[in-house]
């Protein structure tokens, strides 16, 4: 962001329908900190530093770095812990060793030919290359990484429910694998990247900067369970039929712009689906 831009001000009165939307959006995470002990005063010194963060590195004027004082002006943080939050280490935001792996493993096996039948799905695999050859769990591991076990993959994989073992000893990828079932660690990773791209492309469209980013959803009210039971159901389907065609796409391209020394851009398509009844207890299906 540079000077030409909207910047705050000490007495500008924020916009009433983004309060609104605010206290909207804050309520499930702060049940969420509630449910995992995260209280307020903690929070406080998070918000303290990601304020601190956000005023030093997006709000630089000429590209000038920024003074305390001016840190202390825009995100209204004391000088004293703008000074105190400045010498400390960065928030740890790295992704859990195996999110990365895992990420590379799951496109392949769901874009790659050798790994798919003739409809295009990701089949189940043998365990072993001494069994299906580069065509095994073995041998999607190994044309990915020749630093760890397929094995060890496989342990995690079955204990987080990325994975299932079939009738006839083959591995085979569940349907809703882009995301573990019980890691919790990866989860919170996932978590954490999904809504804050989903924020950042909200922001970026309510901040008027063009081209604005696709933010579509369908909302409907007065429904049976039935009925949300059937949307449910549909919303999985297709959503995954779109995710895998995204995916399959991404991953050609991805070894097409390998080629270019200016492949330097990532995106983030996801899909969500949520329902709830007048009282705001989840339905879940």
């Amino acid at each position: 962001m540079n000077e030409n831009s909207t910047s705050p001000v000490g007495s500008q009165v924020p916009p009433q329908a983004l309060l609104a939307a605010l206290k909207k959006l804050l309520r499930p995470l702060i049940k969420l900190l509630l449910v995992n002990g995260v209280t307020y005063p903690f929070l406080i010194n998070i918000l303290k530093t990601i304020y601190v963060d956000v005023a030093k590195t997006e709000f630089q004027l000429n590209g000038k770095p920024q003074t305390d004082s001016r840190i202390s002006l825009l995100s209204g943080v004391h000088r004293k812990d703008v000074k105190r939050l400045g010498e400390e280490s960065e928030l740890e935001n790295s992704e859990p060793p195996n999110v990365s792996l895992g990420a590379k493993l799951v496109a392949l096996w769901t874009s790659n030919p050798l790994y798919l039948d003739e409809n295009k799905r990701h089949i189940p695999l043998p365990r072993q290359a001494s069994e299906g050859g580069d065509k095994s769990f073995e041998g999607l591991v190994s044309s990915v990484s020749k630093d760890i076990r397929s094995r060890v993959i496989l342990d995690e994989w079955l204990r987080i429910g990325m994975v299932h073992i079939d009738d006839e000893d083959r591995v085979c990828l569940n349907a809703d694998a882009f995301i573990p079932e019980n890691g919790y660690d990866e989860k919170a990773y996932y978590f954490g990247q999904n809504l804050h791209d989903h924020i950042a492309a909200g922001s970026h469209n309510l901040m008027g900067q063009k081209p604005p980013f696709m933010e579509r959803s369908v909302t409907y009210e007065k429904l049976s369970e039935e009925s949300v039971a059937e949307l449910a159901a549909l919303a999985k389907e297709l959503g995954m039929q779109t995710l895998v065609e995204v995916n399959k796409r991404a991953e050609i391209l991805q070894q097409r712009d390998a080629k270019k020394g200016t492949a330097n851009q990532r995106i983030n398509f996801g899909v969500y689906y949520y329902s709830t009844d007048k009282t705001g207890e989840e339905n879940v299906h």
